[in-house]
């Protein structure tokens, strides 16, 4: 059974990072979360990630904020996958976050994902799974065609609506 590990430097990011284990549980990939600092619990923090296979996971989604240690931390302890979802921060919008994920230094790699953007990092570790899971592999094809005929229907009423109209609709779907 695939397992992926979802970690975080603070509960204020468990609302960004809710959406990874909501597009996780959609694919019926098993998955825990965990509040973790970097700066203020180092030695737990090594310990999440250097017990990390052991725990059965298949990759790890660390979400930061502000310095934004924490991915980096993590894949210094394990050589399983390591996504980043930098959080976005009141102070620069998420810009010092997704810096300090995404300039690892060679050698320790961490892929990142936009600012916020735990449900990419969710498809980006069933993506990783999906290299030896085949079942899995089948759910995200069929994920990416029911996108595309999601697309084509809305294509489809905007030419027979026009602009207008399908914008007020879309509104009313909103409310």
């Amino acid at each position: 059974m695939a397992r992926v590990g979802i970690i975080m430097g603070s509960d204020s990011d468990l609302s960004i990072m809710k959406e990874a284990g909501d597009m996780l549980q959609e694919f019926g990939i098993e998955y825990d979360f965990t509040i973790c600092s970097a700066h203020r619990l180092p030695n737990e923090t090594a310990e999440y990630a250097s017990s990390a296979m052991e725990k059965g996971y298949d990759a790890i989604i660390a979400g930061a904020g502000g310095a934004a240690h924490l991915p980096g931390v993590i894949a210094a302890y394990t050589v399983l996958p390591v996504i980043g979802v930098p959080i976005k921060t009141s102070t620069l919008s998420g810009v010092d976050s997704l810096y300090s994920i995404v300039q690892m230094p060679r050698g320790i790699p961490v892929a990142t994902v936009a600012i916020n953007g735990s449900a990419n990092a969710a498809l980006l570790a069933l993506q990783i799974i999906a290299l030896h899971n085949i079942p899995v592999r089948n759910q995200l094809i069929e994920y990416r065609k029911k996108m595309a005929t999601e697309v084509k229907q809305k294509d489809k009423l905007l030419k027979e609506a026009g602009a207008e109209k399908y914008l007020q609709h879309k509104g009313k779907d909103k409310k």
